[in-house]
């Protein structure tokens, strides 16, 4: 599992009056290249969920008005902040579910992507076929085609 960063930022307002916490390292390079990066961890001591945002001069964690109801900071207020990818990440997939990633990066783009909840159904779904390897492979090979495609679930039978 990738490593936590801990960080102390002050907390910044967007226009739209949401807490951001701004990220002073690029995810990217501590993590891995990804379009989204979802995270979880503490700010200033409460439990977080959510998705790294592109905001001005780097990356941030936005946080809207439901999450800073009980908040004990404002902006302008200093806190302390450990962040870490969340849910499966490529380094701890089985070898044969990596290595078909691998081999086709919009599909290994689109998977790194999704939220934890879609990228643990796929690979349930993969994992349910253990002892049937025609059958698991077959699995990796359509999950792989609705990844290309950009289906974030594979359909329900």
């Amino acid at each position: 599992m990738a490593p936590a960063e801990t960080f102390t930022t002050t907390v910044a307002a967007d226009d739209r009056g949401r807490l951001v916490i701004r990220v002073p390292f690029d995810p990217n390079g501590a993590w891995g290249e990804k379009d989204r990066h979802h995270v979880t961890g503490t700010v200033g001591g409460r439990r977080i969920r959510g998705a790294l945002d592109v905001v001005e001069e780097g990356y941030g964690l936005v946080l809207g008005p439901a999450w800073q109801r009980d908040a004990d900071f404002e902006p302008g207020s200093d806190v302390v902040v450990t962040l870490a990818p969340e849910g499966p990440q490529r380094a701890t997939l089985p070898p044969d579910v990596a290595a078909a990633l691998d081999a086709e990066p919009a599909a290994a783009a689109f998977f790194d992507s999704l939220a934890t909840f879609y990228r643990k159904g796929y690979l349930r779904w993969v994992d349910a076929t253990k002892r049937q390897p025609d059958v698991r492979a077959a699995r990796i090979a359509e999950m792989i085609e609705l990844l290309k495609a950009g289906t974030k679930e594979r359909p329900k039978a």
